[in-house]
């Protein structure tokens, strides 16, 4: 499969300067930027996932009137912090 380009940008030179100072040990500025690329298409590709899910589960809700009130959601995500919690404790003993 042939390969293709992304645009190249226009940076002012101090930012140019910055990118380059984070760049690791052997690491190209092209390298760097496809990777930024590719993290931000599939962190985008997952916001539209979770906003798809949603409204999924927001229609679904309402079509069922099968609604969880926040309380409950929040007091047993509460319990699962503390679960959590108590078995990190145990372990740093």
């Amino acid at each position: 499969m042939k390969t293709t380009t992304i645009p190249s940008i226009r940076v002012e030179p101090d930012f140019r300067a910055e990118v380059e100072a984070v760049l690791v040990e052997g690491e190209t500025l092209s390298q760097f930027v496809e990777a930024s690329v590719r993290a931000s298409v599939e962190r985008r590709r997952m916001q539209a996932e979770f906003i798809a899910r949603g409204l999924r589960s927001r229609d679904e809700a309402r079509r069922t009137g099968g609604y969880v009130d926040a309380s409950v959601v929040l007091d047993g995500l509460q319990r699962k912090l503390d679960v959590a919690r108590a078995r990190l404790a145990k372990k740093g003993k």
